[in-house]
């Protein structure tokens, strides 16, 4: 066994919602730390996928795709039993934003975020669980962000709510799998720029600038360093005794 704490050295990863800006960057970080590494996003995204697997090979990881719904019971189901070796890491980044206010915003499609966001959450850690179960550890990281605990300046109802509940769900899988040795943990993520989500904001220096003020470090996060330290923290040995926790990683937005 490597004495270097962050090493991941013949780990199998697996990083769900990998098109995306945050969870590429999630795939690559892990895959530099030695993992083997299964990306997966919905097949709408399928071009992206493949972008993200070029990226890891031309790194010299061990990596491939595959499609998951996660909003799909089957699907997800399916992304497990295709996995060749024992699941030691879950990724899960996949989400989806709708920026509107409570009154605008139909059933369907504050039914669409939720669907997403906590269920496709709940859905993705419960098949990971039975997965790492059969070798007794496991890590699984979950992506929320700030509004985990509060809200910010934009209406956006529907993800506050989906990010509140990923942040308890963690909590409640930590509790009942803790004794299997699985550890399960969330990155509350501050305003990242640029990523699939904030590029729309480019539009909106106002409110970027507002961010960016609201942080103790004056700057938003950056996709390309900030997530990095956090995230092979909460997946390699260095958190052995970390479990159930919410960890903010946004320029000091939550300690105001």
């Amino acid at each position: 066994m490597s004495d270097n704490l962050f090493d991941l050295e013949g780990q199998t990863a697996l990083v769900v919602g990998a098109a995306g800006v945050l969870g590429r960057r999630s795939a690559l970080v892990l895959g530099r730390q030695g993992a083997r590494v299964v990306v997966a996003d919905h097949p709408g995204a399928h071009d992206a996928l493949d972008e993200t697997v070029a990226a890891l090979v031309s790194d010299g990881v061990a990596a491939r795709a595959v499609h998951c719904d996660v909003t799909n019971e089957d699907s997800v189901d399916s992304v497990m039993a295709s996995l060749d070796a024992p699941l030691s890491i879950l990724v899960n980044t996949a989400g989806v934003m709708l920026r509107r206010g409570v009154v605008e915003t139909t059933l369907q499609e504050w039914q669409r975020v939720i669907d997403v966001n906590l269920t496709g959450t709940w859905l993705v850690n419960r098949a990971a669980v039975k997965h790492m179960a059969l070798a007794g550890r496991g890590k699984i990281v979950n992506v929320a962000s700030v509004y985990a605990e509060r809200v910010g300046p934009v209406p956006e109802s529907a993800y506050y709510a989906s990010k509140a509940g990923i942040g308890n769900l963690t909590r409640s899988m930590a509790s009942e799998f803790g004794a299997l040795g699985i550890h399960v943990n969330c990155l509350a993520l501050g305003v990242f720029y640029p990523t699939n989500m904030t590029a729309p904001l480019k539009d909106d220096p106002e409110t970027l600038q507002w961010f960016s003020d609201r942080t103790m470090l004056r700057r938003l996060g950056d996709p390309e360093r900030d997530l990095d330290g956090p995230l092979v923290l909460l997946a390699s040995s260095a958190s052995d005794y970390m479990t159930g926790q919410i960890v903010y990683v946004d320029g000091g937005w939550s300690a105001w």
